[in-house]
């Protein structure tokens, strides 16, 4: 089927002949220029003098000397003004980063009002008072009017709120910011978008030097739809001047039919505004052509882009070109999916790929470095330090080029110091990119300055060490061009911002940046967003992303022009977004044989997962050949398999477990206590030695804080241990508490105890929650005062021998005690607990059963330390002491069985009990031909191996 500019071209061609280069021919964007040169190449055959070509942007600008002013020059004349207004109304002035999303607002809004010729004044009159709405706008019609009274009942009815008064005493100072807005960019030589649009349509014979620049041919507007207030009446005054052509892309389907929303523009601009369509004779060709529309429905937004292999598999091999194959993004973050999905390859021939919405700078590393800097800066700025996530980041980036074992090096010293924060000297010390990158930034003037230093030294290296690819090339150059660009416009405004908005300004800028991927323009599969496909056709069609509330939007934007005022002075309505989707829609499809809807059925928070109405109107209506696939993807659950690690045949194991019989390794409780809970964890931990990878955190975890508690006691009865300890030496010595726990909290955190620094936020509470646990422990020692302490964190070994295949071997235990007490002729084993450790056992073999739920670690623990004590230290009738703090005010500080307290005669009739349960676990470690899971939840609920073992 030909295409729209195909004909456009033959047109052309047919009326001017060798006359084409007087012309200019005007798209709304810069896309299909080069389709349209290439159809008159292929129709002249010969070497031709090209027209001129222009978007209507760039048509408009040329009209007028003044330079178009870029959003950032906007904003600061428009903040400058602004609080000039708030001075002469005696009102305190608004901060930069306060007005920045206001401005955005305003200055949208301005230019809307410059494009369709509102009369500011009379929009932003004060319309609270309805006598003065009767007054000036008594040619308005009843249905007009109503619009009016419906916006502003709310505002004239009983006392307005605080935010309604503020509403509407902005508004209020709007005429007079617009006017003086406009004045003051004018006399800086600048001009906006839309007052170019304004000034041109108040009356074009005005501009005669810049129309007489096309007196010997045509200005061609092709292929334009939603037409401005201003846009419509430049085009009449020039075709009443008989300056003009108009080429739209219509069709009779839609064009005559009032109730199809898609000609609801092309219908304003032929019947109302009286413009010439040079097509007006052609056929339908929605109506008379054959068009085959497949209708994709996939669960899941990046599954759209997954069924393209399917069908695109025929375009891999074409070689057809111009207006083969366009896949068209309605949701543009499908982007990155389409580019994973589409091969560069297939059956060894390179695919044709051209991608021209632009891949977007926020989703490169190079973006990531460029956040990152910016983020440090600010911590830098505030004070002085750089978070270790940060750091760590820099560290980790691909484009920094440090060398791993750099890396390695300050990584591991940064983890050993558990630093959360990192000095910003310390960082300098390093030189090379870190003094560059972590240069701060003394001026606003100089957040440009130095980002450009950052990205000119990353640049050079990656260039000299040839690593640098093609895109990240390409986007160092736009980013490069943009940061230039903004440090021209910054120069002259910045001066006096503060350099958290100017960082946050850069940071928005580079965020709106996308570059173009490499490919042909012109041949191959096209990669486009729906607007970019105006004035383009193409014979297979594929639109991922057919969703409603995406093709139509379902949000106009921002605005302080409510609907009903945009409706009296005929502002664009949502109900025009509706009107141009459709078109696009309609245009694309209708010239295309093989069309493709593909749409997300799944509901979240981005998507509806219904299709676009628009799709719905075309089943209903259109008479197309539709063809239905649904996408379902089957979610299957792997069918449970018990995990086993096999210790027989397995000769690491064997030789592991071999080195604790050679007591070349020693057993910790800890290390027997996680076995018996779950065998398998003892596998994972100390046979293959898989650690959880150490972080550095501002929050201290549960463990931190008992080790902390443990540190703080050491300290307490180091130098009280001497003599014995009584109730006045405790008390006295309470008064160090404070600074002793501020000792530990650093010995454990930063492996130093005299570390001197300001604790904050969650330190302190850390800080209170040791000190409240110091004061449970000491309250109880207290009560058992008299007593004499014999040592505080004992190391002790001992070896504990069990039967292993008919022959007697043994392992070596070994742990630290917290504390040995006496008192009245007992020794008693004290073990600290800030978890939810219970006292309570049912009996021995039960603490032993790996598959049973009365597993009491702290008390196996507590009698090995006793065991291994007794071994170490010749003592006898040693008793364990369990305090655990959370509970030790209510429950004591003996384990009990029933009622019965774990002391004197009880105690001593339990020990042999345990070390021969002790033993038989022993054999099973070593005998056992498996290390497995327990049987019970509860006794893996906290692992982190869980998913190594299929849990």
């Amino acid at each position: 089927m030909k295409p729209f500019l195909q004909e456009v071209a033959e047109d052309l061609v047919a009326r001017f002949g060798n006359q084409l280069e007087n012309c200019a021919i005007v798209f709304n964007n810069k896309r299909p220029s080069a389709y349209l040169q290439k159809h008159f190449a292929d129709i002249i055959g010969k070497p031709f003098f090209s027209p001129s070509f222009f978007t209507i942007q760039e048509f408009f600008a040329s009209s007028t000397s003044y330079k178009i002013a870029d959003f950032y020059l906007q904003f600061f004349t428009l903040h400058r003004i602004y609080n000039q207004l708030l001075a002469e109304e005696q009102l305190e002035s608004i901060s930069s980063h306060k007005f920045f999303p206001l401005a955005k607002i305003i200055l949208s809004d301005f230019n809307q009002i410059d494009a369709d010729l509102v009369d500011a004044a009379k929009l932003y009159r004060d319309l609270e008072d309805i006598s003065v709405i009767n007054k000036d706008f008594d040619y308005l019609s009843p249905e007009q009017y109503e619009f009016l009274s419906q916006f502003w009942t709310s505002y004239s009815e009983g006392k307005h709120k605080k935010q309604q008064e503020l509403f509407i005493k902005m508004w209020r100072r709007m005429p007079k910011l617009y006017h003086k807005y406009h004045a003051t960019l004018k006399e800086q030589g600048y001009l906006t978008n839309g007052s170019v649009y304004r000034h041109l349509a108040d009356d074009i014979t005005n501009h005669q030097q810049f129309i007489s620049n096309f007196d010997k041919g045509k200005i061609i507007f092709v292929g334009f739809n939603a037409l401005s207030s201003a846009e419509a009446k430049i085009f009449t005054q020039l075709q009443e001047a008989d300056k003009a052509l108009f080429y739209f892309d219509a069709d009779t389907y839609y064009l005559d039919d009032i109730s199809q929303e898609a000609g609801l523009f092309l219908r304003k601009n032929i019947n109302q505004l009286g413009l010439k369509n040079v097509f007006a004779e052609q056929e339908s060709l929605m109506k008379t052509a054959e068009h085959h529309v497949n209708v994709f429905k996939v669960q899941g937004q990046s599954a759209q882009a997954k069924i393209l292999n399917n069908i695109l598999e025929e375009d891999y091999t074409d070689t057809e070109t111009v207006g083969k194959t366009v896949v068209v993004l309605a949701d543009e973050s499908l982007l990155i999916p389409t580019l994973q999905t589409i091969p560069t390859t297939f059956n060894g021939k390179e695919i044709d790929l051209n991608v021209t919405m632009g891949f977007a700078l926020s989703t490169s590393s190079i973006f990531g470095l460029v956040d990152l800097w910016l983020g440090s800066q600010l911590e830098i700025l505030q004070r002085n330090k750089v978070s270790y996530k940060n750091v760590e980041a820099f560290l980790t980036h691909p484009l920094t080029g440090l060398t791993q074992k750099m890396r390695d090096k300050i990584l591991t010293a940064l983890l050993e110091e558990n630093q959360v924060e990192i000095d910003h000297k310390r960082l300098l010390r390093q030189s090379g990119l870190f003094e560059i990158f972590y240069k701060k930034i003394d001026n606003p003037q100089h957040v440009v300055t130095n980002l450009l230093d950052v990205l000119d030294y990353v640049l050079t290296r990656l260039s000299n060490a040839k690593t640098l690819k093609k895109i990240d090339a390409e986007l160092f150059v736009k980013t490069i061009q943009e940061l230039n660009r903004l440090h021209d416009t910054f120069s002259n405004h910045i001066g006096k911002e503060e350099i958290p908005f100017v960082i946050y300004l850069v940071q928005k800028s580079l965020q709106a940046i996308a570059v173009p991927l490499s490919g042909d323009p012109l041949n191959g599969i096209q990669v486009m967003g729906l607007l970019e496909t105006r004035n383009l056709n193409f014979d297979k069609v594929v639109i991922l992303g057919f969703n409603e509330g995406i093709i139509p939007k379902s949000s106009i934007g921002n605005s302080f022009i409510p609907d009903s005022i945009r409706r009296v002075y005929g502002l664009p309505v949502l109900e025009n977004l509706d009107a141009i989707s459709a078109y696009m829609v309609y245009r694309l499809l209708q010239r295309a044989k093989n069309i493709n809807f593909v749409y997300n059925s799944l509901t979240d928070e981005s998507t509806s997962g219904e299709a676009s109405r628009i799709l719905k109107q075309l089943e209903y209506e259109s008479g197309f050949d539709f063809a239905y696939n649904e996408l379902n993807l089957e979610v299957k659950t792997e069918s449970f398999k018990e995990v086993k690690i096999e210790k027989t045949n397995n000769a690491f194991i064997q030789e592991t477990l071999q080195k604790y019989l050679d007591k070349k390794k020693v057993l910790s409780p800890s290390a027997l206590t996680q076995y018996i809970s779950n065998p398998i964890d003892f596998f994972f931990n100390y046979i293959a030695g898989i650690k959880e990878p150490k972080e550095v955190s501002a929050v201290v975890e549960a463990n931190e804080i008992g080790s902390i508690l443990h540190k703080v006691m050491e300290y307490f009865y180091e130098d009280l241990r001497s003599a014995e300890i009584t109730a006045e030496r405790i008390k006295e010595k309470r008064k160090q508490i404070p600074a002793l726990i501020q000792k530990g909290f650093n010995a454990v955190m930063f492996k130093n105890p005299d570390t001197v620094m300001e604790y904050k936020g969650m330190q302190k509470v850390i800080l209170s929650i040791v000190d409240a646990y110091v004061n449970i422990i000491l309250n109880q020692d207290e009560a058992q005062t008299p007593f004499t302490i014999i040592s505080l964190e004992q190391k002790v070994e001992a070896e504990i021998s069990f039967p292993l295949k008919g022959r007697e071997a043994s392992v070596k235990i070994f742990g630290f005690i917290d504390r040995v007490d006496v008192k009245d002729g007992v020794t008693k084993i004290i073990d600290y607990k800030t978890g939810s450790d219970k006292l309570t056992f049912k009996d021995i073999p039960e603490l032993f059963n790996s598959d049973g739920k009365h597993i009491n670690k702290a008390l196996i623990q507590t009698l090995l330390y006793t065991y291994a004590y007794e071994q170490f230290s010749g003592r006898t009738f040693v008793e364990p002491n369990l305090y655990v703090v959370k509970t030790m005010s209510v429950d004591g500080v003996w384990f009990k069985s029933g009622r019965q307290n774990l002391s004197g005669a009880y105690l001593e009739e339990i020990k042999p009990e345990f070390l021969a349960e002790l033993r038989k676990k022993l054999t099973e470690l070593f005998e056992a031909p498996y290390f497995v899971a327990s049987a019970v939840e509860d006794n893996y609920k906290y692992s982190i191996y869980k998913t190594l073992f299929g849990k």
